[in-house]
Order: C-alpha cells, then structure tokens, then sequence
C-alpha cells in the first residue's frame, strides 16, 4: 500500500515575528495541527486523498485566520471575490470556481463541478447559480467579511498599494506570525491516500485592494493547482500573475515526468529559479506519487504542515520552526 499523506499551507509572505504575540503564534499552529490531523484521520480510515484534500481546504475556509471564505480580502471596490480548484490524480478530473461572492465553500462548489459537470470551470454568478442547483446553500456577500480584512483594505486604499505582499516595512500593528499586509492569502491541499491516488485543492479571496474581476493562479489548473498519479500533487501560494505566467503546479510534474528529475529538485527549480526570476514570491506544498513531501518556499515564511497516516503531525511557520 501508498505511504499515505497529507499537507496544507496556508498562504506565504513575509514575517512579523518581532511583533508577534506567543498567543497568536500558538493559535496558528493550534489551527494548522487540527487541519491536518483532519486531513490525516480520513486518510487513516482509508478514505480518499480528494476526501482528505477537500475537508483540509474546508477547514481552511472556515478558518478566519485565513484569506479563504470567512476571512477573505476585500477587492479595491470593497467587495469579496473568491476563487477555488480541485484536482484528481487518479482520473484527471478537475473542478474550479472564480470570482464567487454567495458560496459559502468554494472548494465544495468546485468539487461539484469535478463531479457533476461536463466543464472544468465556472465564473461569477453561473457558478453561483450552478452551486446552488447542487444544492449549496448561498450566503450573504458580508458573510466573508472580519473587521481585520477592512482594516487592511483601508490600509491598502491609503498606501495606494496592491496588497498581496507589498514590500514595504512590517506593520507594528500586526501580532500575526505573517504580515497581513505582505501575505500571499492562498489556502491548498495535497493527499496521497492508502490506494496509491493523488489529489490537490486549492482556494482563495485573492489579494486585498485587487480590481475587481481580476483572477489569480488558485483556479487556474496547471497554475496554482494541479495532480496526477503519474508524478505529483501540488497547491500554489504566491504571486499569481507569475504561477500562471511560469504554470508553476504543473512545470513540477513535467519536470518529474519529461526530465526524470526528483519531486525536491522539480519543485526547488520552480520555486527558487523560474518564479524568482520573474520577481515571484511564495511557495507550494507538493506530494510525489511514492509518498514524499515538499515544501519549499522563497519568501520569509509559509503557513504549512503535513503527517504520514502513522506519524505525528508536523506544522511550521518560519523557515526554521
């Protein structure tokens, strides 16, 4: 049987370590271990790596600590817009939602579109509409909405930036082990289950003061999300204009499947070379078919964890804890 396994990040940017509170710190990596032993215990009962990577994204978007569901950005007209994919090693079947404002779970939406719909991806509101036809119940537009996240459009308005991770000065008004402002709000999942089957999933509000519309790499398959069985699950957290430019998730398979390189040296060249050198920033959280992890990342730090079916779950912040 597979090395089963699974890993989540939740976004990348930069560090406030300095102003950070231990409390705050502590409920971060509260938040990332119960994710993944979420994830881990489906695995464990011999459920599916699609399973364990759509309740682990769920769980993410349920969390307000990140920029995915409740929680999520606001675009420069204050408003929310949410993007989400699903991918299946085992079958290549892809589901993917963008630019949603009324589903409470974009990854669930995006699930029924792997599984229910001739097509790969829905927008606006026909993937509103063909969520609630599955059955999604639909929610307010301010269901997403937290105090925090209108602060930091505020704060982005003022400044005149774009923020997914502008490179100005960490806020002193921020406790959270990652700059909210400097933080590449992108949650994912990656799982491979006891029958040997891949699978990704990753989920987004986008970056805060984005125009409206704008869509980054989370629902772009190939970009920010991809999975075969062939060679390797992988979600994206980053600078998306660049993942889609360099097809980041997808440039680690055919690394691994054209150019027979390993699942660390496929994914250390996308992330430290190919992305880098189009002044991207972030990371990826990638699962090869045999069961090893990676988790590379250029920025200062990436909300991640991982655990084997019979292992103890490991989570990190920084790069070194």
């Amino acid at each position: 049987m597979a090395k089963a396994v699974i890993a989540i990040h939740g976004g990348a940017g930069a560090i406030t370590r300095a102003a950070m509170s231990a409390e705050k710190e502590q409920h971060y990596r509260q938040q990332l271990s119960a994710i993944v032993t979420a994830g881990q215990q489906i695995l464990a009962a011999g459920g599916s790596a699609l399973d364990a990577v759509t309740e682990a994204v769920r769980l993410l978007e349920e969390c307000p600590l990140f920029n995915a569901g409740k929680g999520a950005v606001f675009t420069h007209q204050g408003t929310h817009e949410l993007d989400a994919s699903i991918m299946d090693g085992r079958t290549l079947d892809v589901g993917a939602v963008a630019g949603v404002s009324h589903i409470r779970n974009p990854i669930l939406a995006a699930r029924k579109v792997l599984e229910n719909s001739p097509h790969v991806l829905f927008i606006g509101v026909g993937a509103e509409a063909f969520a609630a036809e599955q059955g999604l119940v639909p929610v307010e537009a301010d269901f997403f909405s937290t105090p925090e996240r209108w602060e930091q459009l505020q704060r982005a308005l003022h400044s005149q930036q774009m923020v997914l991770d502008h490179d100005g000065e960490a806020n002193s008004h921020s406790n959270d082990p990652l700059d909210p402002d400097r933080k590449f709000g992108t949650v994912g999942a990656v799982a491979l289950d006891l029958q040997g089957n891949l699978a990704a999933a990753t989920s987004t509000g986008g970056m805060t003061n984005k125009q409206a519309g704008r869509v980054g790499d989370s629902p772009l398959v190939g970009a920010g999300c991809y999975a075969s069985n062939d060679t390797v699950a992988v979600s994206c957290t980053g600078t998306g204009e660049v993942f889609i430019r360099t097809l980041a998730a997808y440039d680690v398979a055919a690394q691994m499947h054209y150019a027979g390189r390993s699942l660390q040296q496929a994914t250390a060249n996308v992330i430290h070379d190919k992305v880098q050198e189009l002044e991207g920033s972030g990371g990826l959280i990638a699962i090869d078919a045999v069961g090893n992890v990676a988790l590379p990342f250029n920025s200062e730090g990436m909300y991640r964890g991982f655990a084997y079916v019979d292992g103890d779950v490991e989570v990190a912040i920084y790069r070194d804890s």
